[in-house]
């Protein structure tokens, strides 16, 4: 594989993007889950709750801090790395960027004040009243991001004249056929991931041995959000195959390695293939890839033989769809176990095997995403815009990517270190215990 200007661009924005998405993920999952955690606390009159909120924020407030710089850094990679791309497409989308800006800073600005007017209301509602907007905000920023790149893949509001775009609308670019269905896949996801997370850090805390009731209710709060949030995120899964299967074909059929059009199409899941494209050792769900493509299993799904060798995304995409969908449902699985084991009394939802899928449920659940996006990222190649322009003719064609690559790479092991070195000592040194005792002192 050869290192030019165009595969050390792309080297360089999927580091920034696989950085950047943990903390974007963690950016849209949590308000919710903060706001949550407060009405329930503040409707019950629950300390438990209120402390949860509480320590959530703060931690939260850390990762917008590391999210604001690799956000910064992916507006600066586009013009810097793709001038081609944003040459042609930068007048179409700049609505959206720029209101995912707006977005990021009404979040922020609420945020702040949310953060320092704990018990400075009388009615402790107003203080909740203050997570609308964070919530508000920061699913927004995801909203606006997400349509740049559904345009990427479904671009309308523009013609292209002599390599220019004219005639635009940025509303018709916004919302072009593929916005609405990864909207609700990204969102779905994040808020599923988050509170995955959030869960597999209670579940830890408990297998350490601590077991009171602050760690408890957390562990509780957070399996119910996930195990809704898994079944939200699996509807937007079916709705994003259908999408694929009616609007670009192509990556349907490379993450199912389906060839030949056909009706009754068997789904594949995992499996080898040789160099004459035959597949091996796969399982197979007969007639399965039909009725996810149109709820039908006489639907005719389109194949990759329709489409030129060079217009085909590559087909090592299959394994990051089956990883993504095969997480989605063990976190599925593993929350459905525990609210089951919750609710009947003689079974004990704290045993360690469960505690250690709960633990492995987080990390794996960002993983998820992390193969999402590659999948949706590669599965458009060899587009940048699809139908438009390749990737090949929007990468700078400058010198000085490769030193690049290796200062952001620094720059990204740093930030992650001190993030978790923060978040840590954040935590270590105000137990919740101590946090709870010295906050509710008749509790």
């Amino acid at each position: 594989m050869e290192l030019d200007s165009v595969m050390l661009s792309r080297m360089l924005t999927s580091m920034t993007l696989a950085f950047h998405i943990i903390f974007a993920t963690i950016g849209v999952g949590v308000p919710i889950m903060i706001s949550i955690a407060e009405f329930i606390g503040i409707k019950r009159n629950d300390p438990y709750y209120l402390l949860l909120a509480r320590r959530w924020a703060r931690g939260f407030t850390i990762t917008v801090a590391v999210g604001v710089v690799t956000g910064t850094a992916i507006g600066l990679q586009l013009s810097l790395l793709w001038p081609s791309f944003m040459e042609v497409a930068g007048q179409v989308i700049a609505l959206p960027l720029f209101m995912e800006t707006f977005a990021f800073f009404f979040e922020a600005i609420f945020l702040g004040i949310y953060l320092y007017t704990w018990d400075r209301f009388k009615n402790r509602m107003t203080h909740w009243l203050l997570t609308i907007p964070v919530m508000i905000g920061s699913s927004a920023s995801a909203l606006f991001i997400t349509t740049v790149n559904s345009f990427m893949n479904t671009p309308q509001g523009f013609d292209l004249e002599g390599g220019k775009a004219v005639n635009i609308d940025p509303i018709a670019a916004m919302f072009n056929p593929a916005t609405p269905s990864k909207v609700f896949h990204v969102l779905t996801t994040s808020y599923m991931t988050a509170a995955a997370v959030l869960a597999a850090i209670a579940a830890f805390a408990i297998i350490r041995g601590k077991r009171s009731e602050y760690e408890r209710k957390a562990l509780r709060l957070t399996m119910i959000c996930t195990f809704i949030f898994s079944i939200l995120t699996a509807v937007a899964g079916d709705v994003s195959a259908k999408f694929l299967a009616e609007v670009q074909p192509e990556k349907l059929a490379a993450a199912e390695w389906h060839f030949e059009t056909e009706e009754g199409a068997d789904l594949i899941l995992f499996g080898t293939l040789d160099e004459n494209n035959e597949i091996k050792y796969e399982i197979r769900l007969p007639k399965f890839l039909s009725f996810l493509a149109g709820n039908s299993f006489d639907t005719k799904v389109i194949g990759l033989n329709e489409f030129p060798e060079d217009e085909r995304p590559p087909l090592w995409v299959h394994y990051m769809f089956d990883l993504m969908v095969s997480i989605g449902f063990f976190v599925l699985a593993v929350s459905g176990i525990y609210i089951l084991l919750d609710k009947i009394k003689r079974f004990n939802q704290l045993n360690k095997p469960l505690l250690w899928m709960i633990v492995a449920s987080g990390p794996l659940a960002m993983l998820a995403i992390e193969f999402g996006w590659i999948y949706a990222e590669v599965g458009r190649q060899p587009w940048i815009l699809r139908g438009y322009m390749k990737v090949s003719e929007a990468a700078t064609t400058g010198d000085g990517v490769g030193l690049t690559f290796i200062l952001f790479a620094l720059l990204y092991l740093v930030l992650g270190v001190i993030c978790v070195f923060v978040l840590i000592r954040m935590f270590k040194n105000t137990p919740a215990e101590a946090e709870l005792e010295q906050r509710f002192p008749n509790l």
